[in-house]
């Protein structure tokens, strides 16, 4: 088999260099951020589920069982330390008996006693969500890209990579990123199923693997993501799937099932503490505009706010602009931009960001093909420019 060939050209050059801008940004944060009560909280019972996954009777860690709150974080949180712990383990075993220096063969502990044993914790703890958050950017601009062309991706792609709430996010332990990648990628999977449909029934399998992995990731972070990216996907696939839509349900329910089998894996396929997922309420929610009303009335966020005001009104005042690939992440948008989570600490405004700098950038780059495309195009070097300024002078503010 014929492995597809991968061109990079001067797009492909341009994104990354966006994303490597914000990796920078990141990377600026984190080292001058010190290691919080939290990280530690993440970092030991990450460990903890990776290593010795019952350390207390009838718990899954010492953290609890966890309820409401996904697993995902803790175990992306842990990995990285546990495999450094297993390296030094191993390097440890090549030595002379004599010369070991943990001569019990072990390398436990909790973080605080194996802080001086562990090195480079801080960034091995934030730099796996620095990823998550680089992976959202890259598949944001390759969606954008696919959807409106070059310049609909990267204007996407810039106020994602210039966003401060996206970078605070991203350099501190949290489902919500998590949840915001997988959310994401969930609804945009399930879109390439309802494509594939279209197609021979060869192509339908790999992508409705992706969709049960997206799935079961997602509710592996936040159940309400999960629940909220189910719904929209059976809505948005019954939509696109036109002449087959009797295989939807029969498509999601599988996914389903595959997600769940997933969501078992996380918690060690341990029945007690998975029966958490369903009693803990991580998935009761309410409907309040906090969240988002402090996301657009911050200073910080002058340039994405003026961007979607201006998106809005093109896409009300020109109907070339009101198509599907516009009008599924502005519905998703307005979807979760209210949502607020009752019985755990998350940010379901956070989750709808993708979803507008979507939408955003698929407006301008429809903008961009009228004859005012001069005016938007200074509009939006314009716009990109402030936000990365603005953002650039907030990074001390973030590092506190």
């Amino acid at each position: 088999m014929r492995l597809p060939r991968i061109r990079i050209g001067r797009p492909q050059q341009m994104a990354l260099l966006l994303l490597l801008v914000f990796l920078a940004e990141c990377l600026w944060v984190v080292s001058r951020q010190q290691l919080s009560q939290q990280d530690y909280r993440y970092a030991e019972c990450g460990r903890e589920m990776w290593e010795r996954p019952s350390p207390l009777a009838g718990y899954f860690t010492t953290c609890g069982n966890l309820n409401g709150d996904g697993t995902f974080a803790y175990r992306v949180a842990g990995l990285p330390l546990t495999v450094q712990r297993l390296v030094m383990l191993g390097a440890d075993k090549l030595r002379r008996p004599e010369n070991r220096l943990y001569t019990d063969g072990t390398l436990r502990g909790s973080m605080w006693e194996a802080r001086h044993q562990l090195y480079s914790v801080k960034y091995l703890l934030h730099l796996s969500f620095i990823f998550f958050a680089l992976w959202l950017g890259a598949g944001l601009w390759w969606v954008s890209r696919r959807l409106f062309g070059n310049e609909g991706g990267f204007f996407a792609l810039g106020l994602y990579c210039f966003c401060p709430a996206i970078i605070r996010f991203a350099v501190t332990p949290n489902n919500d990123v998590l949840a915001m990648w997988g959310l994401y990628g969930l609804v945009y999977a399930a879109m390439g199923v309802a494509h594939a449909m279209q197609g021979p029934r060869r192509k339908w399998r790999p992508r409705i693997a992706l969709l049960t992995l997206a799935l079961g990731l997602t509710a592996a972070a936040h159940l309400l993501a999960a629940m909220v990216g189910f719904v929209m996907a059976a809505v948005w696939m019954m939509y696109l799937a036109q002449r087959r839509r009797s295989y939807v349900m029969q498509i999601l329910v599988f996914s389903a099932l595959g997600a769940l089998l997933i969501l078992f894996a996380f918690y060690a396929f341990r029945l007690a503490p998975f029966s958490y997922v369903f009693t803990g309420g991580g998935a009761r929610f309410w409907f309040e505009l906090d969240g988002a009303r402090r996301f657009f009335l911050n200073l910080v966020n002058a340039s994405i706010v003026g961007a979607t005001v201006v998106a809005l009104l093109v896409f009300a005042g020109m109907r070339r602009s009101r198509y599907f690939g516009n009008t599924a992440p502005l519905v998703m948008t307005l979807l979760l931009l209210p949502l607020v989570t009752v019985q755990t600490v998350s940010a379901p405004w956070l989750w709808a960001l993708p979803f507008l700098f979507t939408f955003v950038g698929g407006v301008f780059a429809d903008a961009l093909e009228t004859r005012q495309r001069k005016m938007f195009l200074v509009l939006s070097g314009a716009i990109l420019v402030t936000q990365a300024m603005i953002c650039l002078t907030f990074l001390p503010e973030i590092a506190r």
